[in-house]
């Protein structure tokens, strides 16, 4: 049934293209996280009343950010390219699309984090001050902690975004589904290629945001 549905799939091509598509989005989703985190904090920490102050710091963070999450991904694969051949040596390969999909995601995900963190009781920050906390202990036992739901459902938005853009990442070589897609389906006139490759796509946001959403409620106290 299904072979007649979709006679032009190739079965082995297409999971070792899901596989793909799941090593770009993991390992691009864990150092967006990390990196993330750190310049969000930094954003934070670093913005008026707050333990680092610093405006002029703030500032070529925030337009570092800005400028990055601002760039639409095709063009900043592009432009990517040199930096990513000099580190890599190629620009063909899920490897080579990571450079890309990381510096795409990370300030997109640092702003959700600064939103994040601003949405704590500032008397929480207060009484852990008052009691003479370190800097450290008031990062790591109350921003990320009381923070910790909207970091996650953060990092779940993030996350989709990147399948998609594994996707786009495809079309110039990267590999996974888009690339799958884009060869096998749209050039080749396959239609059923195109459209397997849509639905292994969906399923992989839907087990994404099922899965972000389960952590997220299981983290918020309220």
């Amino acid at each position: 049934m299904i072979n007649e549905l979709f006679p032009n799939v190739k079965w082995d091509r297409m999971w070792e293209a899901t596989g793909e598509t799941l090593y770009m989005t993991g390992i691009s989703v864990l150092a967006t996280f990390i990196l993330g985190i750190l310049l969000g904090l930094l954003l934070f920490l670093t913005s008026k009343g707050n333990i680092w102050e610093n405006g002029f710091i703030n500032k070529i963070i925030s337009a570092f950010v800005n400028i990055f999450r601002s760039i639409p991904f095709i063009i900043l694969i592009v432009l990517l390219i040199p930096f990513t051949k000099l580190i890599l040596d190629t620009m063909i390969g899920e490897n080579a699309a990571l450079p890309a999909l990381i510096v795409g995601a990370a300030p997109f995900y640092a702003r959700m984090v600064e939103i994040g963190l601003r949405e704590i009781d500032k008397g929480v920050i207060e009484a852990a001050k008052s009691m003479g906390a370190k800097t450290s202990t008031i990062i790591f036992k109350v921003l990320l902690p009381e923070s910790m739901p909207a970091l996650v459902s953060g990092i779940t938005v993030t996350a989709i975004a990147l399948v998609g853009y594994t996707a786009m990442a495809g079309v110039i070589g990267a590999g996974g589904l888009g690339n799958l897609a884009y060869l096998e389906g749209f050039q080749r006139s396959r239609g059923d290629v195109t459209l397997m490759a849509t639905i292994v796509i969906l399923v992989i946001v839907f087990i994404l945001q099922f899965i972000g959403d389960f952590i997220t409620n299981k983290l918020d106290k309220r």
